[in-house]
């Protein structure tokens, strides 16, 4: 499951033995009006037929995961550059929560910034901007007041047991000096999950066989 606002192209670079493993790429769909979290878990996984899945998620997908995970039998759980719950959050995040500034930022903002970005093709400015047309798709308005909110009001209190999370220590948004019990990557950002593919190549099956984890 993608990250807040990405198309599954994010994991266009992860690569798992064909023999072994088939794909499933999930992909965001409409929240319904005052939709809760947990309802939306319920809808998601509809998608989901197979028996004892692994599940992973990236950033707000790791939250939807875990809440997936509540519904079905899982064989796996992983979570990368994410959070195993709300005690995890900065301390920006739950002051924003605690004045409910969701409702306020003007978030058609984002979209005009991109517009004008990519129409002035600013340098380095217009290839990130370029980057993000191209893995963050999903910016409808509506959708990203929804998520802000359900991140900033996960009631998770406590991991869910069995949780196996993936952590930069150079993560900004969620900042590793939070984070406990994590497999900790040098030098991965928030983005690591493009940034730092080849280490995710190379140890995102062994994490998956191992009978330690």
């Amino acid at each position: 499951m993608p990250g807040m606002s990405a198309n599954p192209l994010i994991f266009e670079m992860i690569k798992f033995p064909k023999d072994i493993y088939e794909v499933h790429l999930l992909k965001w769909i409409e929240p319904i009006l005052n939709e809760s979290i947990e309802s939306y878990a319920i809808r998601l996984s509809k998608d989901i037929i197979h028996h004892k899945p692994v599940l992973i998620g990236v950033s707000f997908g790791g939250l939807i995961v875990q809440e997936i995970s509540k519904l079905l039998d899982v064989d796996k759980l992983i979570i990368i550059s994410s959070v195993k719950s709300n005690t995890e959050l900065p301390l920006y995040m739950k002051s924003a929560k605690f004045l409910k500034l969701y409702n306020y930022f003007p978030l058609k903002l984002f979209d005009e910034i991109f517009n004008i970005s990519k129409f002035l093709k600013i340098n380095k400015i217009y290839k990130k901007i370029d980057l993000v047309d191209k893995y963050l798709s999903v910016r409808d308005e509506n959708y990203l007041k929804w998520a802000i909110r359900e991140i900033l009001n996960w009631k998770q209190k406590k991991p869910l047991e069995g949780v196996i999370h993936l952590h930069g220590d150079k993560d900004i948004t969620f900042p590793i000096s939070l984070i406990k019990n994590c497999i900790t990557i040098q030098g991965g950002t928030h983005a690591l999950i493009l940034t730092k593919h080849r280490w995710l190549n190379k140890n995102l099956t062994q994490i998956i066989e191992s009978k330690e984890v």
